[in-house]
């Protein structure tokens, strides 16, 4: 995986992954063409939390289809870090081999330094997703407003997309893959 583009405007480094995804032929029948042949663009915070992979295993099962671009977006505290980038690194790359397996979707990485409430939605306004999908660990709303929630943030000022909160863990299903 290597840098593709650094951008200025938020600092940010976009990842090259590893492309397994063949040419589709082009559609022999014309209803296929359109959204359903198209796919639709998904982003799915992700950091390395158990809630985080959670909340993208279920966007495998229960949101994602063929066609479906899923964005991961993954914010750091500095991206001339590379202990940071590498452990970053590795986890999108992992991620990206599930979702091929698993839906056999195409996944772009995108590393954005910053506070990562503001980057979901800075990364939401720039890609107008179907949806963004994030993780949560289940606080209580004390805990939530003292320490701050990511979540609570996005669902309140994001407004390019709808916003999914997965439940973390704990609260339910243990297993979703």
């Amino acid at each position: 995986m290597e840098t593709v583009m650094e951008d200025e405007e938020f600092n940010c480094r976009e990842v090259k992954l590893p492309s397994m995804i063949p040419v589709a032929a082009e559609p022999e029948l014309q209803r296929e063409t359109g959204e359903r042949r198209r796919g639709r663009d998904i982003i799915i915070a992700i950091d390395h939390g158990p809630d985080s992979k959670h909340a993208f295993d279920w966007a495998l099962i229960h949101f994602c289809r063929l066609a479906d671009t899923i964005h991961l977006v993954h914010a750091v505290s500095d991206l001339k870090n590379q202990i940071v980038y590498d452990t970053s690194q590795e986890l999108m790359e992992k991620l990206a081999v599930e979702a091929f397996q698993v839906t056999m979707v195409k996944t772009v990485a995108r590393l954005v330094e910053g506070d990562p409430g503001k980057v979901v939605c800075q990364e939401a306004e720039r890609i107008k997703p179907a949806a963004v999908i994030l993780g949560t660990r289940g606080r209580g709303l004390i805990q939530s407003v003292l320490q701050g929630s990511v979540g609570a943030y996005c669902l309140h000022h994001c407004k390019a997309a709808p916003i999914v909160i997965v439940p973390g863990k704990d609260v339910g299903d243990e297993s979703v893959i």
